[in-house]
């Protein structure tokens, strides 16, 4: 057997602060099954030797890379009295024995940005502040063994070049040179990051620490939060040991601990420590004789990273999720406490398969001696993404956590808090680590099931509208939830249960991902002739809903909203902008009665749009009553020439375009049910939304499919609902606009009434966007490829140069033609502008076309009334 397979088996272990040269506190083991509880420190009695702070504008609490990081990026920014609360030492947590890897790569748009300021302040920061960080940049290369794999580095190649990182798709020959130590039998490309490498986490916390204190923040350390009590104007009075701080603001950066500061103020965060294990070795001959630094790899179908540590390797995999360990008792009675800078038992029976692995495409592992292995807890979400940002409920309450990958995204979600608190608005869109899109469905099971999934899945394949399963359902069930669970595939969004595609007999059932077109492709253009020929009905239930009234309550809205509020028994599409006038939210907004509205929005912004609704209307002082009934009420939409037809069988209520115009609202009796109904569509066909008790909801389904059955009535779903919704040429946000993009540029200039009285937000900025002229837009592109669609953010070309993204894309089953909408700059943006589009590596020609491809019912009919009446 193999040395490094001997010292494994005898559970070898050395101090891991020693091996690194640090002086730190002593080593203990918790074990994750009977933890040993650790007393109370009593360092927090000693004197902190220097003035203690009574007020701050902003209290950060938490000193780990992430903590520290926003300390000095808000007092770099020139905000004054910028207060650090650290419980015992700074690094304590997870970032002492992070494993430090840094790396530009990412899957996700925006976090792209994250990790590029964390690196480009990680190459500047000893040279600004004197401290050195350790920081190595030799790149690095993700490997591909596997054809999906390949398909999936294409996939990651069309979002990147748009983007100012440099990456590339390299051969086999390549990766070999970048790390000459590789069997490279199994390798069939490897896409490579220059620019890539490692850090040494406590190092570089020292660093940022110094930086901040050069920019006039304070440190307080050992200085433990006892407890979080709000003020009546917003402000926060944080408790010590040492004394209060009354505080502005607070930020929760608190990595394993968040969830014992949320409590404080009655917040159950979905954190949850998850034990990650590394192994590093002694000097190893080969690499100590190499002349250059080994690239960071990272085996992805064996499910680990390796890199270089000195003369020898760091290894750390990630285990597969039925091995895997939580710190669930965390969870359930806190952190022990005195907990800080200890370990967990190592448990290296879970690790064996990726070592061997390891071993096979790593031969020198085979001989290598072991000097250390660690097992420490790493902080992650149901989803893994981080929760930055304001936090709804409360006033003036931040956080940082959750974070799985600390030290990468410290650098620059320091820069994007510090940006936002400074600035009044995010410096980008990053919705998906928004901390609000988690709510109460989150409970202790689902979260421990996703953070299981999601350390085990850490590698696998990301396919285009991947879902994962595990943990689900949660309670927020529909009330056609049971009816319509077997019948096709459903998808998770925000917590709900929704139908993306049906079955029919014959079919290829089950969710089978593909970066190419696969088993729902040819479902989904059943269902969109479905909709465009007969009728269609689709459970809308995750849509979020509040009902804001009261006296001020027309007053708020029009403040929050560019256009003009609805009156009473109307809808209108409404967004609400941020102060430079880029698109925060689109809404639809109905007035049920002389000032109450009912607002509704997208899934994925249920918190979002509710904190911002919420914190304007605190710190404006307006009389208001805002109420979430996301969970109350159900939605039925129901849409095709057919519609009308099947709900006037149940109805009393004139449905006749005279009846009930496009854009009304009025309560009716539906099959003995109270129903609210709205004239409207997504599809942008004759349909309606119906707003019901959810207890109500399965038997106006039914009754409607029964009415239905001599009209051809049927399911569909929301991968049917996209693809109609683009060929109409409406926008959805979170693609075509977010708070990446102006709502001029997004071609929403109908709905932005810049002539109304009031003075929404956004609207003088607006102005002067107008002002000096638009340099993008967003165009309508038709484009000829094979058996791949667009999905979004995918590069454009035009003569061998990017000239812009796509932002989201389907194929069109009514036109038989694939399209996207992107962002071009204006001189582009002419119908018959040809262009290319980047698909898995091959560029696909484009067109810019008239928008839309198909007219929506209510244009179609105003068109065949005009024509009859020139008739």
């Amino acid at each position: 057997m193999s040395r490094i397979l001997n010292l494994i088996n005898g559970h070898l272990r050395r101090d891991l602060a020693a091996y690194r040269g640090i002086a730190l506190l002593p080593l203990r083991t918790i074990s994750c099954t009977s933890r040993k509880q650790a007393h109370e420190s009593d360092a927090h009695t000693s004197a902190l030797r220097k003035r203690w702070k009574d007020t701050a504008d902003t209290v950060i609490i938490g000193g780990g890379c992430v903590g520290v990081s926003v300390a000095y990026h808000l007092a770099k920014a020139g905000m004054k009295d910028v207060v650090l609360l650290e419980k015992s030492d700074l690094t304590a947590g997870s970032t002492w024995h992070a494993a430090g890897l840094a790396t530009y790569y990412h899957p996700g748009i925006n976090l792209k940005k994250v990790h590029y300021d964390s690196i480009k302040l990680y190459e500047k920061l000893e040279q600004e502040t004197g401290q050195a960080v350790g920081f190595h940049s030799p790149g690095s290369v993700r490997i591909a063994s596997s054809a999906a794999r390949v398909d999936e580095m294409r996939y990651q190649m069309t979002r990147t070049h748009w983007h100012v990182t440099e990456q590339y798709l390299i051969e086999p020959e390549r990766v070999l040179e970048l790390f000459p130590l590789l069997n490279i039998d199994k390798v069939l490309a490897g896409l490579y990051t220059p620019g890539d490498g490692h850090i040494d986490p406590y190092s570089l916390t020292m660093a940022l620490a110094a930086g901040a204190r050069m920019y006039g923040a304070q440190i307080y350390n050992p200085a433990p939060v006892t407890a979080l009590n709000p003020t009546a104007d917003g402000k926060w009075d944080v408790q010590t040991p040492h004394g209060t701080i009354r505080a502005n603001r607070i930020v929760n950066a608190t990595g394993f601990w968040a969830r014992e500061v949320g409590k404080m103020i009655g917040f159950e965060h979905p954190t949850i420590p998850v034990h990650h294990q590394y192994i590093v070795t002694a000097t190893v001959p080969e690499v100590k004789a190499l002349k250059t630094e080994l690239a960071v790899i990272r085996d992805l179908d064996a499910s680990y990273y390796l890199r270089q540590e000195r003369d020898g390797l760091l290894f750390g995999p990630y285990e597969k999720m039925e091995k895997m360990v939580l710190q669930d008792s965390w969870v359930r009675d806190g952190v022990p406490p005195g907990f800080g800078k200890e370990l967990f038992e190592s448990d290296l029976d879970r690790i064996m398969e990726h070592v061997e692995m390891a071993m096979e495409m790593v031969p020198v592992l085979k001989k290598a001696d072991i000097i250390n292995i660690v097992s420490g807890p790493i902080t992650y979400t149901p989803d893994l993404m981080p929760m930055v940002g304001p936090h709804q409920g409360v006033r003036n309450y931040w956080t940082a956590i959750g974070f799985g990958y600390g030290v990468i995204h410290a650098g620059g979600i320091g820069k994007f808090l510090s940006d936002w608190i400074v600035n009044g608005e995010p410096p980008y869109d990053l919705i998906e680590c928004d901390p609000n899109r988690y709510g109460k469905w989150v409970e202790v099971p689902f979260l421990c099931d996703k953070a299981r999934e999601s350390y085990g899945f850490n590698n696998v394949v990301g396919y285009p509208k991947e879902e994962r399963f595990a943990g689900r359902p949660t309670h927020r069930k529909s009330g056609v939830y049971e009816l319509l669970k077997d019948q096709g595939s459903m998808g998770f969004h925000a917590g709900w249960e929704q139908p993306h595609w049906f079955y029919k007999p014959g079919d290829d059932t089950g969710y089978k991902p593909s970066f190419r077109r696969t088993n729902w492709f040819g479902p989904v253009g059943r269902e969109c002739k479905l909709v465009m020929e007969k009728v269609g009905v689709i459970d809308l239930t995750p849509f979020a809903k509040y009902i804001v009234k009261g006296k001020d309550s027309q007053k708020l809205l029009d403040r929050l909203f560019a256009n003009t509020m609805p009156k009473v028994g109307l809808t209108n599409i409404s967004h609400m902008l941020t102060p430079n006038g880029r698109v925060f939210a689109e809404v639809t907004i109905t007035q049920l009665a002389p000032g109450e509205f009912l607002l509704i929005t997208g899934s994925g912004s249920e918190g979002h749009d509710l904190r911002y609704i919420e914190a304007e209307a605190s710190d404006g002082g307006y009389d208001v009553d805002i109420t979430n009934v996301t969970e109350d009420i159900g939605v039925l939409g129901i849409a095709g020439p057919n519609s009308r037809k099947v709900l006037q069988k149940l109805t009393d209520e004139d449905l006749s375009d005279a009846g009930f115009k496009f854009l009304h609202c009025k309560v009716i009796q539906l099959a003995g049910v109270s129903v609210r109904a709205i004239r409207i569509s997504y599809t942008g066909e004759l349909g309606w939304e119906l707003y019901i008790d959810q207890k109500n909801m399965a038997a106006v389904y039914q009754a409607m499919m029964e009415a239905g059955k001599d009209q051809g009535i049927d399911n569909f779903g929301i991968y049917a609902m996209s693809s109609l919704r683009l060929e109409k040429g409406f926008r959805g946000w979170g693609a075509e606009m977010n708070c990446d993009t102006n709502p001029l540029e997004a071609g929403l200039e109908y709905f932005i009434k810049l002539n109304k009285p009031a003075d929404f937000i956004g609207k003088a900025a607006l102005q002067e966007i107008k002002a000096k002229g638009l340099k993008r837009k967003l165009s309508y592109l038709a484009l000829d490829t094979d058996d791949v669609d667009p999905e979004g953010n995918e590069t454009i070309w035009l003569n061998g140069k990017v000239v812009g993204n796509t932002t989201s894309g389907a194929y069109s089953y009514t036109a038989q033609q694939s399209l996207a909408f992107g962002y071009l700059p204006l001189e582009l943006c002419s119908v018959g502008q040809k262009v290319e589009v980047e698909l898995l590596g091959k560029k696909y020609p484009a067109m810019v076309i008239q928008e839309p491809l198909v007219l929506t019912e209510p244009t179609r009919t105003r068109l065949q009334k005009k024509a009859k009446g020139k008739a």
